[in-house]
């Protein structure tokens, strides 16, 4: 009997396995994904705000190394800390939210350096135009996560792009600057 215990044990575990390592869909999980930004301000501080509502998928072969993103900010989730700040990036000058009221960032390859996930190449939407943005990997990890009873991936990914490229030129004649720090932190659990 026991025997055969410890070999459907072995199958079990070798089925496991097997699973997570297919190419899986990820659920982003609310809690942990947000978008952030950061720009420079006369040179005396730095302003920063966050986007908490953020959409979308994420593909993922572990084996191939492969994978795809999809993610959708809100505008209207942004959050400085200063509502005179917040409305004012809504508005025109900036984002312009009434009328692009969504950013979007697309990817369909994964660039990795051995085993550990170096960038992300992909299209950032905003104010309705699209340009070519590589999100570096600060860190990248998969890992069991007890609370979702499934694995989980996540990582902290960053860029820093001219804004000017996408028509947000508020200010850039009176030397504000036009390039921006952004991030994006994701997590998503496999589904």
């Amino acid at each position: 009997m026991r025997p055969r215990l410890s070999t459907f044990c072995g199958l079990a575990l070798l089925a496991i396995g097997a699973a997570q390592a297919e190419p899986a869909n990820y659920a982003l999980d609310a809690d942990h994904t947000y978008a952030t930004f950061a720009i420079d301000h006369n040179g005396a501080s730095v302003n920063r705000a966050r986007f908490d509502e953020v959409a979308g998928s994420v593909r993922f072969d572990p084996v191939a190394r492969a994978g795809a993103l999809d993610l959708y900010v809100q505008v209207a989730s942004v959050y400085s800390g200063s509502r005179g700040f917040d409305e004012h990036l809504l508005s025109p000058d900036l984002f312009d939210a009434a009328k692009f009221p969504t950013m979007r960032f697309v990817s369909e390859q994964l660039v990795f350096d051995g085993e550990r996930l170096v960038e992300v190449p992909g299209q950032l939407t905003l104010l309705g135009r699209t340009q070519p943005v590589t999100l570096k990997a600060r860190q990248f990890r998969c890992y069991p996560n007890a609370r979702a009873k499934t694995e989980a991936c996540g990582g902290d990914f960053e860029a820093v792009i001219d804004r000017t490229q996408w028509g947000m030129n508020y200010l850039v004649d009176k030397g504000m600057p036009k390039t921006v720090r952004i991030t994006a932190t994701i997590e998503a659990f496999r589904q």
